[in-house]
């Protein structure tokens, strides 16, 4: 059961409270997805499982998932990458992110 819109909006508001301008907003809600997303967990991207290890945020302004298969590592973009389920804990900061990116 996903956020109402009012729940995500309070959200984006926690995470951008002190920001000025995208950027700003873009990282505040960086750290909060990194400091709440429960990882590592697994995920399936095109029918391969992988495990999501962390988050990052990259030079060009995305915010990625850290995944690995073995010793093959891979960049996804955060809004791209299918959430198991059930979704692991801190999963609603990428669905404020979702909502904030429109």
């Amino acid at each position: 059961m996903g956020l109402g819109k009012a729940e995500l909006e309070a959200m984006i508001d926690e995470a951008t409270v002190d920001a000025y301008g995208e950027d700003e907003q873009l990282t505040g809600l960086f750290t909060m997805i990194e400091e709440n997303l429960a990882v590592p967990f697994s995920a399936t991207v095109l029918g391969i499982d992988v495990t999501v290890r962390g988050v990052d945020l990259t030079p060009d302004g995305r915010i990625v998932a850290l995944c690995s298969r073995g010793p093959v590592r891979q960049k996804i973009g955060i809004l791209e990458l299918p959430m198991p389920t059930p979704a692991p804990d801190g999963a609603e900061w990428i669905d404020a992110y979702r909502h904030w990116a429109g």
